[in-house]
């Protein structure tokens, strides 16, 4: 690192990049002030969500959970409800397990320690540095992939982007750079550079305000950091759903685990299907009275839904049915239309309650 920042010039750079932040950082609500809290949040909502669908959920959440206070106390289901379609679910329980912890043991106040706010479940090192930073002034780098995508070009660093190691990389490069009288500013404006100017693809060299320091720009080589290797292949697999109502119109729906992909949230009763044999429809129906004796014949619902994760992709294949009483103990709950409205879905089945509704009124 010492040989990469021999000829680099700190001072100008961050004279540079906070001059030209303070000028043009956009108005974000969790820029309102500094408060710890709203910046942890932020922080927590943000990762790999873009900024325009943050900030109604930011809101509506402060809005409702104004206080470390409020989150801590709060019930599971309410905070799900209030996270609904922003995805990536574990971050919120987690937020509120670490909210917890901070009430419970810190007074309700966000320790200022960097040390004991990183050992808070969900709290990586990108989120301690961030909230660190901007709510504390501490000198504490925050590299997320934006940060590794400016600072690859401006140092010229070929390292490979999806390695941990070379994490550990920029982590020792941003420290050796951070501005240490204006920490907050500075890690902000890395991250709005790699959100406005040095995107992903065709960076807008001639707007960066640090393009004097950049060496990638200066040999021509900005489109091609920073490296990052391919991700592995998405799994796919093909599910069946069913949108069961009783004679009065009431839903049926189920609780997934406590555990795994996304967990506590609320479903409709699905299944993989994976007989070679046996149509889908008829492996759905077996699977409902074996699994919840839930006797019904079902028909099919127009139309296929695709869901994209990470890692895994899920094609939902749509059905709808009567039954009039389940196993008790089975795991399904009768609700009303309205009161379902208080239960958080995924988006995967938001969409098929969507499409049940789109078939029912045609």
């Amino acid at each position: 690192m010492k040989t990469i920042l021999s000829d680099f010039n700190i001072n100008a750079f961050q004279q540079d990049l906070i001059g030209w932040f303070q000028k043009e950082q956009r108005t974000l609500p969790w820029r309102e002030n500094a408060d710890p809290y709203r910046v942890w949040v932020s922080e927590i909502m943000l990762q790999q969500t873009r900024v325009d669908t943050v900030i109604p959920y930011f809101l509506n959440f402060m809005d409702k959970f104004p206080t470390i206070g409020d989150l801590a106390e709060a019930d599971e289901e309410q905070v799900l409800k209030a996270w609904e379609g922003l995805g990536y679910y574990s971050r919120v329980r987690n937020l509120q397990s670490a909210v917890k912890e901070v009430h419970e043991v810190y007074d309700g106040i966000v320790p200022a320690d960097p040390d004991k706010f990183g050992e808070l479940k969900g709290v990586g090192p990108y989120t301690k540095g961030a909230v660190m930073s901007i709510a504390y002034n501490i000198p504490e780098p925050a590299v997320d992939g934006n940060v590794m995508r400016v600072m690859s070009r401006i140092l010229l660093i070929d390292e490979d982007i999806a390695k941990p190691k070379t994490r550990k990389l920029f982590d020792t490069a941003i420290r050796e750079v951070i501005a240490k009288d204006n920490p907050s500013d500075f890690n902000q404006a890395l991250m709005e550079l790699g959100a406005l100017i040095c995107t992903p693809t065709s960076p807008s060299c001639l707007l960066c305000p640090v393009r004097d320091h950049c060496q990638a720009s200066e040999e021509g080589k900005q489109t091609v950091l920073p490296v990052k290797s391919k991700k592995k292949k998405q799994k796919s697999l093909l599910l069946a759903a069913a949108v069961l109502t009783d004679s009065h119109g009431n839903f049926w729906i189920h609780k997934r685990p406590s555990e795994g992909l996304l967990a506590n949230l609320w479903e409709f009763p699905n299944t993989e299907t994976v007989s070679e044999t046996m149509p889908q429809k008829d492996e759905l129906e077996l699977f409902l009275n074996k699994q919840y004796g839930a006797l019904t014949e079902l028909r099919p619902v127009e139309g296929i839904i695709q869901h994209v994760f990470s890692h895994l992709i899920w094609n939902i294949t749509l059905f709808a049915g009567k039954t009039e009483r389940v196993e008790e103990g089975s795991g399904l709950v009768k609700v009303t239309e309205e009161q379902m409205k208080e239960y958080a879905f995924p988006v995967s089945h938001q969409k098929i309650y969507q499409l049940y509704l789109d078939g029912e009124n045609k």
